[in-house]
C-alpha cells in the first residue's frame, strides 16, 4: 500500500512538473502576451514576467513593443519639375494596441513597409528637385503624416520618418556643379568689380593729391624702385611715367633749328642772295611746272606733233626761206 502511495505521489509530481513544463511561459520587459483560447482572443493581455496558460488549449502570441526601425527600399520617380531621382528612406515605428496589431492586419510590417513605399512615390511626385535637397524637414512631417494615418487602426504608431539619400544622375549633378561654378564665378567678380571701384577712388585721390604736389610723383617713383630693387634680381624694371616726361620736355630750351624757324626772315642786300619773297616765288613757279606736266597726256604720238610744227613754220613769214621742205617727194602746198 505505501509503495502505491508513493508511485502515486511520484507519479502526480511527475505530471504537474511536465504540466508546468507546458503551461509555463516568460513574457520579456519589452514584449506583451496574447493568449488565444481555441483561436479566440482573450481580453487580458499578459503583462512582462511569469504566466502560465492551459496547455494545448492555449496560444501564447508575443509582440515586440520596441521602436521598430524599417528601412525603406529606394524609389525611382520623377519629381514636379520633371527630374528623374531616386530616394530611400527608413521608418521608426512602435507597436501601442498588440491585439490589434496581431488581429487587425497579417503582417504589420509588411504593411508600414509597403505603406511607406507608395508614401515616399507619392512624396517624389508632388515635391521639386531643391526640395527634396534643401527642405526635407517638411517632407518628413508630410511622410510621416501619409504613412501615419492608416496605421493608426492597425495599432502601430509612426515614431520618425526620415529620408536617407536623394540619387541623381550624372547629367544633372553635372548640370547642377556648372551651376554652383557660375554662381561662385558671378559673385568673384562682382566682389573684384567693387575691389577695382573702391580701389579706384582711392587712386583718384592719391592722384588729385600728386596732381598738387609734382615732387610727390617723384617720391612714389623712388619707393617703386626701391621695392622692385629688394628682390635682389638682374633685371631691374622701371616704370618711367609719361608726365614726367612731359615736364622735362617742357622744362628744355628749345633747339637752334627750330628758334630759326620761329624767327622772321629779314631781306637782305642784292649781293647776299634771293630774299624769302624771291624764293617763295621761285618755289611756286616750280610746283606749277610740276602740275601741268603730271597732267598733260603721255599717250600723245610725236607724228602729228611733227606735222602740226611744220604747219606753224608754213604760216609764219617769219621763217627762213632756206628751209628744205617738209615733204621731199611733194609739190608745197
Amino acid at each position: 500500500m505505501v509503495e502505491e502511495l508513493l508511485t502515486a505521489v511520484v507519479a502526480a509530481g511527475a505530471g504537474a512538473v511536465v504540466y508546468l513544463g507546458a503551461a509555463a511561459r516568460v513574457v520579456k520587459q519589452y514584449e506583451r502576451g496574447l493568449v488565444f483560447r481555441f483561436g479566440r482572443l482573450r481580453e487580458e493581455i499578459r503583462p512582462p514576467g511569469f504566466t502560465m496558460i492551459v496547455p494545448v488549449i492555449d496560444r501564447l502570441r508575443k509582440v515586440n513593443m520596441q521602436i521598430v526601425t524599417l528601412p525603406v527600399p529606394a524609389q525611382e520617380g520623377i519629381t514636379r519639375d520633371n527630374v528623374t531621382v531616386r530616394v530611400d528612406a527608413v521608418v521608426y515605428f512602435k507597436v501601442v494596441d498588440p491585439a490589434n496589431a496581431v488581429v487587425a492586419v497579417e503582417d504589420y510590417r509588411f504593411a508600414i513597409s509597403q505603406m511607406a513605399q507608395t508614401s515616399l512615390r507619392s512624396i517624389i511626385g508632388k515635391s521639386d528637385l531643391d526640395d527634396l535637397l534643401s527642405n526635407r524637414e517638411m517632407l518628413n512631417q508630410g511622410l510621416e503624416l501619409m504613412i501615419d494615418s492608416p496605421a493608426v487602426g492597425w495599432g502601430v504608431q509612426i515614431d520618425r520618418v526620415e529620408i536617407k539619400d536623394v540619387s541623381l544622375p550624372e547629367t544633372m549633378k553635372r548640370s547642377m556643379a556648372r551651376q554652383a561654378e557660375a554662381d561662385r564665378e558671378r559673385r568673384a567678380r562682382v566682389i573684384n568689380a567693387d575691389a577695382e571701384l573702391q580701389a579706384s577712388h582711392k587712386l583718384a585721390e592719391a592722384a588729385e593729391v600728386m596732381s598738387e604736389q609734382p615732387a610727390a610723383l617723384q617720391l612714389r617713383l623712388l619707393h617703386t624702385v626701391v621695392a622692385v630693387a629688394a628682390e635682389k634680381n638682374s633685371t631691374l624694371v622701371l616704370p618711367f611715367p609719361v608726365e614726367l616726361l612731359r615736364f622735362l620736355e617742357r622744362a628744355a630750351p628749345p633747339p637752334p633749328a627750330a628758334a630759326a624757324r620761329e624767327e622772321p626772315a629779314s631781306a637782305g642786300p642784292a649781293s647776299e642772295g634771293p630774299g624769302p619773297a624771291e624764293v617763295d616765288a621761285a618755289g611756286a613757279d616750280r610746283r606749277a611746272a610740276v602740275d601741268r606736266t603730271a597732267q598733260e597726256p603721255a599717250g600723245i604720238d610725236a607724228a602729228p606733233a611733227d606735222e602740226a610744227a611744220v604747219l606753224g613754220r608754213a604760216a609764219d613769214p617769219a621763217l627762213g626761206a632756206g628751209d628744205p621742205a617738209p615733204f621731199p617727194d611733194e609739190s608745197p602746198p
